[in-house]
């Protein structure tokens, strides 16, 4: 049975911290369940960790629902959180659409979606219309060609702007926040303030639980950490060792092996393909310019040229 949002309203209620991470496919979905990970998140982030681009802006609804189809297959408990990309709530009618196909289409729980007054009334629609949504305060990465990569809520006026909005995402019906890139003393007093659980992502240890990019937090990237993450695993480094190793076995014959192979009976395959004139014995790791030349050499035979008589291989029984 998956997570519901109660599940999560006890543990925040109870004062248990709680993890959400990010994943993308089914793998990824059967590990975290493994892992005993209450809610899983959808994130536009998969632009920039698994497409490839350098922001999570160029991410459509389509990629959303792709990939969360994938992870809802992948897992039972979890709840699953889909966010809503770029431009696609900047109407009520768009943000409608969006939530309908992530959550129908996707399979998702819930959405979550960036920004704080200035959203509040598509939240509250979204809301009133059963769509559970998860706000995004802080640093919001669909809006980071505005506000720069970096810490937001550093001064007053900002800080209490953020508290506000907080309060009026909490207000349009919001069941939790994440809070990103936020110093920890403010996130601390916005979670003290709202009845909802936040969830933080570089905003200290205060918040009510934690997200983390999968990729951040297993160590698949050898690039500079974040200061906002930590490395729990270095799976990365693991990966190219154990490929390394794979194309050694290969390129040494040790692999596949026996074990590794399917096995017949090779007496009567032999004779099976004896009526075929082809030459059955040909050594293992011959390419086709070895096959084409032996190739020739029993049209040779077959002439009665040179070598009908045999090179030592037994090409030249084919024909007898």
């Amino acid at each position: 049975m998956r997570t519901t949002l109660r599940d999560i309203a006890r543990l925040h209620a109870d004062g248990r911290r709680f993890t959400m991470v990010t994943a993308y496919d089914y793998t990824s979905a059967r590990l975290a369940e493994r892992a005993g990970i209450p809610l899983i998140l959808v994130g536009d982030s998969l632009g920039m960790v698994v497409q490839g681009h350098d922001s999570t802006l160029p991410v459509t609804v389509d990629d959303i629902v792709y990939h969360a189809r994938s992870v809802v297959r992948g897992c039972e408990t979890p709840l699953v959180v889909g966010d809503l990309p770029f431009l696609t709530y900047a109407t009520t009618s768009e943000a409608i659409d969006a939530a309908r196909r992530v959550m129908a289409e996707g399979g998702c729980g819930s959405v979550k979606l960036e920004g704080g007054r200035v959203v509040v009334g598509t939240v509250r629609t979204l809301v009133d219309a059963g769509v559970p949504v998860m706000g995004h305060l802080g640093f919001t990465p669909q809006s980071q060609h505005a506000i720069g990569l970096r810490v937001q809520g550093r001064d007053a006026g900002a800080a209490r702007a953020l508290v506000l909005d907080a309060l009026a995402l909490q207000e349009a019906g919001a069941w939790a926040i994440v809070l990103e890139l936020v110093p920890a003393p403010l996130a601390r007093e916005v979670t003290a303030l709202l009845d909802i659980p936040t969830i933080g992502i570089g905003a200290g240890p205060h918040t009510s639980g934690e997200v983390q990019v999968w990729h951040d937090v297993l160590g698949l990237f050898d690039a500079h950490v974040p200061r906002h993450t930590r490395r729990f695993a270095t799976l990365g480094d693991d990966a190219v060792e154990a490929l390394r190793a794979l194309a050694s076995a290969v390129e040494a014959g040790t692999f596949p092996g026996p074990e590794n192979s399917a096995r017949m009976d090779e007496d009567a395959l032999a004779a099976e393909l004896s009526g075929l004139g082809l030459p059955v014995d040909r050594e293992p790791g011959r390419g086709k310019n070895d096959a084409g030349e032996n190739g020739a050499r029993q049209g040779q035979a077959r002439a009665g040229g040179a070598g009908a008589g045999g090179d030592g291989t037994g090409r030249g029984e084919v024909e007898a």
